[in-house]
């Protein structure tokens, strides 16, 4: 384990060549939760508003909930960064892991939505809810095959320039209850002029979701 918390590790597929997909993993032993974060098309490690992701992976940990920062391996991808996140199901999973939730920034958004669906039409009821950060609309239209029971929460900066706010209003409009919709005023596509408010509004909403779906 890092200075930082988490554990490196390369899950291991033969999906795209062969190529592993790097992750860090915020863990504590026996819990039955667990989240996965993943950034925009940028790649790397990217996080918005401010270490929303390494602060928020290390203080869920305190409440026994994962987490797993995964690095897309083709992050222009839309394909391969879906497979990348339903890999790093698949080891929640093989780690005891009941129920997880799905973080995406901008493109990651997309990512993470169909993902979500993607497993929940594999009849699989893991994913219990999913957070859209400046989500983009292509790729989200299928936000209604989210599994029944699964919850949305989609937040979005008024004044972002690469992303309008249309699109999260958008995937909205399509999802099914239980869903929430936040603008932040003046929050740019980064959400870095929010980020206080971000830090806790996801922290909240995943502790909720998450807990509620463990009983």
């Amino acid at each position: 384990m890092t200075n930082d918390g988490y554990t490196p590790i390369r899950l291991v597929t033969s999906r795209g060549g062969g190529r592993g997909v790097d992750c860090r993993y915020y863990y504590t032993a026996g819990a039955s939760n667990a989240v996965i974060w993943v950034g925009g098309v940028g790649g790397g490690w990217d996080t918005p508003a401010r270490e929303l992701y390494p602060h928020l992976c290390q203080k869920l940990i305190r409440k026994d909930i994962n987490s797993l920062r995964v690095r897309f391996r083709y992050p222009t991808d839309l394909y391969q960064c879906i497979l990348d996140v339903i890999e790093g199901i698949h080891f929640l999973e093989q780690q005891g892991v009941e129920s997880v939730g799905l973080v995406g920034h901008s493109f990651g958004g997309a990512v993470v939505i169909q993902a979500a669906t993607t497993t929940a039409a594999s009849s699989s009821d893991t994913v219990r809810t999913v957070v859209t950060l400046s989500t983009q609309s292509y790729g989200a239209e299928g936000i209604s095959g989210l599994k029944q029971g699964s919850s949305i929460l989609l937040i979005h900066g008024t004044d972002d320039k690469v992303l309008p706010p249309y699109c999260s209003s958008y995937v909205y409009s399509l999802a099914y209850d239980p869903k929430e919709i936040i603008f932040y005023r003046g929050a740019t596509h980064g959400l870095d002029e929010a980020a206080e408010q971000v830090h806790q509004m996801v922290h909240d909403w995943l502790v909720k979701h998450l807990k509620k779906a463990g009983l």
